[in-house]
């Protein structure tokens, strides 16, 4: 059963920093509450890094179903080979001047 939040009860424990609130109700449920996108990027920094991808990738979607980015573009496995053999070429010059 989830109590009405409207009523206040004992069991919800509020915590607040700056203008985000988090709500526990025997440290089990959470209900977090965003409004600016300031909140919500500092609530993007505290994920780990497999969430932030996750996210990343979410946003992507979104956007690209909406037609605001290009498609994804489809590059050659030969063409990232040869990217990678001339980076690989031009760090064996660098080191040899040194």
């Amino acid at each position: 059963m989830v109590p009405n939040l409207q009523t206040p009860d004992p069991r919800l424990q509020t915590f607040r920093s700056g203008n985000s609130k988090l709500e526990t109700l025997n440290s089990l449920c959470y209900v977090i509450r965003m409004t600016t996108l300031a909140e919500i990027e500092a609530a993007a920094d505290l994920l780990p890094a497999e969430q932030k991808q996750e996210l990343l990738l979410f946003l992507a979607t979104r956007l690209r179903g909406n037609g605001q980015l290009p498609p994804p573009r489809d590059i050659s496995r030969e063409q990232i080979e040869a990217w990678i053999a001339d980076d690989e070429e031009g760090m064996r010059r660098f080191r040899a001047e040194q």
